[in-house]
């Protein structure tokens, strides 16, 4: 059982470690992660999938780059493929690869968030999942359950030994003398 307990708790850290720097270790490289909540850059990024964000120099973005930028004062990010640069160099015209036209507004150089480096199908979900209600709750019930799990085989083995140590005790005061 406690093999058992043990490989399954193995397994658990191991998924959650890696989710752990899938969605926010990545930062430590100088990767942010995004949801991609929209089709406008289908197929080149799904809907929900998460895009990992690399910042750039305006300078180093090119025509046909996809590049992540706040879209509005409301923060908004949003990741579309340069189609043109202004000749001052300080806008960027940006289309959506599934969009039939260019967006309505450029996007002035000082909104660049990044370059996608690259993107895995699917994890966006979880991402915009967790970090949101009921999810956020459900992961933090999950991570109480895991460090539980962590410690259960060590606190088990500590009372069977001090079972074991109570029978013999017992054993010895029971004996006549």
């Amino acid at each position: 059982m406690k093999r058992i307990l043990s490989g399954v708790t193995t397994a658990l850290v191991a998924v959650v470690v890696i989710l752990a720097i899938l969605l926010a270790g990545v930062r430590v490289i100088g990767l942010t992660p995004f949801v991609v909540l929209s089709g406008s850059m289908e197929p080149t990024y799904h809907v929900g999938s998460l895009i990992y964000v690399k910042e750039v120099d305006p300078a180093d973005i090119q025509v046909g780059d996809p590049i992540t930028f706040v879209l509005d004062e409301n923060l908004t990010v949003a990741t579309h493929r340069v189609i043109a640069i202004s000749e001052d160099g300080e806008h960027f015209t940006t289309k959506g690869d599934a969009n039939d036209a260019p967006d309505g507004a450029p996007v002035y150089y000082k909104n660049l968030v990044g370059r996608p480096v690259f993107t895995i199908p699917y994890l966006g979900y979880f991402s915009n999942w967790i970090t949101h209600p009921p999810g956020m709750y459900v992961a933090g019930a999950a991570a109480v359950v895991l460090v539980i799990l962590l410690f259960l085989p060590n606190l088990l083995e500590k009372a069977e030994a001090a079972d074991r140590r109570d029978a013999e005790k017992k054993k010895r005061d029971d004996r006549p003398q």
